[in-house]
């Protein structure tokens, strides 16, 4: 099993740092999702409010992607590659995006990941149901994290909670899951979406980890196309993700990617996610 890396928490202050670049730039991104707009437009948005913050995308040559966000639409589950394709109304996309910055005394970097889905216009009742059950689903992911003992635990309380609320409505994407993060964007150990027998490693203060669940509406079966990236349904049915990047430190919880660490949204599970330390 390999290592999964333990930061101190001055290391997750600057994963902090990159991780509310991170939300901002989705911030942009998102207001900016209309019909009418090309996803490249988006990719611009994005980068150009990285610039502004002093952000490095983690996206852009990483493997050699052409871009700084991945923009997948509709029945593209992920890796969606910008370009001119032109949002219409009623489209549903997610937008994946990230960003680090380097530590100027030891050079290292640190990154921060996270996803959102749009709806464009007036999208249908179907479409509105996956992104609230995806995005209900990543913070039932989250508030397991609070308390688990092992990093499998995230992937029950998703699926539970998927299974519990829609029986079978939905499928939930095995094949791409979450990860660790830190020095790098995707680091050890995966973090799935789902049930396992193998709970894999034990959570300690000081890891952090991007929980990313990803819902279709139909088949779970997915290809890539031509441009190698782009991850799509085979039965052309809906597809949604929401993500977020969460540390664990020695008094608590808290969302990076979120400009409240979370707290807005875990109150509801009776979590009061706790700042790192100085």
């Amino acid at each position: 099993m390999a290592r999964v890396e333990v930061k101190t928490n001055t290391e997750l202050h600057h994963m902090s740092r990159a991780g509310i670049i991170t939300s901002r730039a989705l911030d942009e991104a998102v207001a900016a999702a209309k019909p009418g707009v090309s996803t490249a437009e988006l990719n611009k948005v994005f980068e150009r409010s990285l610039e502004e913050q002093g952000g490095i995308s983690n996206f852009y040559g990483y493997y050699d992607y052409p871009a700084s966000i991945c923009t997948s639409v509709n029945h593209e589950v992920v890796h969606g590659i910008p370009g001119d394709y032109i949002l219409q109304d009623g489209d549903i996309i997610s937008i994946d995006g990230g960003a680090y910055i380097i530590d100027p005394a030891t050079k290292k970097q640190w990154h921060g990941d996270s996803a959102r889905t749009v709806l464009v216009g007036n999208t249908s009742q179907a479409r509105r149901d996956l992104s609230d059950i995806t995005r209900e689903a990543l913070w039932y992911g989250i508030a397991a994290l609070a308390h688990a003992k092992k990093i499998g635990e995230v992937g029950i309380a998703i699926e539970e909670f998927v299974r519990s609320e829609t029986g079978d409505t939905y499928g939930i994407i095995e094949d791409y899951v979450g990860h660790g993060i830190g020095t790098h964007m995707h680091m050890a150990p995966d973090v799935l979406n789902y049930a396992a027998r193998d709970l894999g490693p034990k959570i300690k203060p000081g890891m952090a980890f991007a929980i990313e669940p990803m819902l279709v509406t139909g088949n779970t079966d997915t290809t890539v196309l031509e441009d190698d990236w782009t991850v799509i349904t085979t039965d052309g049915s809906d597809a949604c993700q929401w993500e977020h990047s969460v540390a664990v430190h020695r008094d608590g919880l808290w969302v990076l990617t979120a400009e409240d660490g979370g707290a807005s949204e875990l109150a509801r599970f009776g979590i009061i996610p706790v700042p790192i330390p100085k």
